[in-house]
């Protein structure tokens, strides 16, 4: 069926429809659940096991289960991806992943967080990504690039074994996928215990059921394409990019994946939040600085650059994959972001955790 599918709409079109149905699921999984890192930081700062955190470490354990449980039962291979495959950088991992961090708590969310807040009539949210996303593309093309490029090359990583945290630990899928998969128990534990809705606690299962579902979709299309197909899954930062450049050069947009995802994940989020009544306007005020925002935006965009994804792309998608650049990404993402969220803090009082 979809070599069908493949001969009639072409390879591009079939990505963007598969790149659609996981925004949408993403999108809607990731309102319900208030999926959000920064969220999950400043609990931690605040020195809680909170309800937030458990959100977020259901949705990273049930993404990582699910994505080495495929790959031991055969069903789909992830080696080719470029987060694995492909040279990485350590040094942008680093540097990319404080950075990000930083920024995340700045603009009170990361770049998938932004994209669901503006689907709810978050105003602030809606400005802060757009310039996110200016910053990410100067920093892949433009006047920024030689900056993020000689950052990259202070620490380079070979593709294959070495970039693969299973090769490098010994490990094998089915082995990785059973000690997520206790990951996630003891995550839907924690949930339980902090009073989190049982609800809420699905969908953000549903979360990196998304990210797995992302992978299965881009290798089945690769494997049965005559073209070279790019695996990856679900990442915002790089589609959010040549989404607004196709929007902007072009008449049409280039099909693929991340160009299906982004406004899947925009109608779902949006779609969940009118069912859900939690749709409202908000705009900057005096407690919300426009610099802040800014200030968070510019680092982000070119730390996701920098680090080779973002809180989702490394921290759920690179992850999930073993991929080592990704880990260290978003454990540097953490720790840029609990500085950040710490100097906050002692500066003023903290912020409220809702994202």
């Amino acid at each position: 069926m979809l070599e069908t599918l493949i001969d009639t709409y072409g390879e591009g079109a079939v990505l963007m429809m598969a790149g659609l149905a996981v925004g949408v699921l993403f999108g809607a999984a990731a309102q319900h659940s208030r999926f959000c890192l920064r969220a999950a930081v400043a609990e931690v700062t605040g020195g809680q096991l909170g309800p937030r955190l458990s959100i977020w470490l259901v949705a990273f354990f049930a993404a990582v289960a699910l994505v080495q449980g495929a790959v031991a039962l055969g069903w789909f291979e992830v080696a080719q991806s470029r987060q694995l495959a492909a040279t990485g950088s350590l040094s942008g991992a680093v540097f990319g992943g404080l950075m990000f961090g930083a920024g995340m708590i700045l603009a009170r969310g990361c770049a998938s967080r932004l994209l669901v807040l503006s689907a709810t009539g978050n105003l602030r949210a809606l400005v802060t990504g757009l310039v996110l996303t200016l910053v990410a593309q100067s920093a892949l093309r433009g006047v920024l690039a030689p900056a993020r490029e000689a950052l990259g090359r202070l620490w380079l990583v070979p593709g294959g074994a070495a970039r693969n945290l299973l090769a490098v630990t010994g490990l094998e899928p089915g082995g990785a996928a059973g000690l997520a998969a206790a990951g996630l128990a003891l995550s839907f534990g924690l949930a339980w215990w902090r009073g989190v809705r049982v609800s809420h606690a699905l969908a953000a299962a549903l979360v990196g059921l998304a990210v797995a579902l992302g992978w299965a979709a881009t290798c089945a299309v690769a494997r049965v394409s005559f073209e070279v197909v790019p695996i990856s899954s679900v990442t915002f930062t790089g589609p959010a990019t040549d989404t607004l450049m196709g929007l902007v050069n072009s008449t049409r947009l280039p099909a693929g994946f991340g160009v299906g995802l982004v406004p899947g994940v925009f109608a779902g989020a949006g779609v969940m939040a009118l069912l859900t009544g939690t749709f409202r306007v908000e705009r900057f005020g005096a407690e919300t600085p426009m610099e802040r925002y800014l200030l968070g935006a510019g680092l982000m965009g070119f730390g996701a650059m920098l680090a080779g994804g973002c809180a989702v792309g490394a921290g759920l998608s690179g992850g999930a994959i073993m991929a080592l650049t990704a880990w260290v990404a978003v454990f540097c993402m953490w720790l840029g972001a609990m500085a950040t969220q710490a100097l906050l803090n002692r500066g003023a009082a903290p912020h409220p955790v809702a994202g």
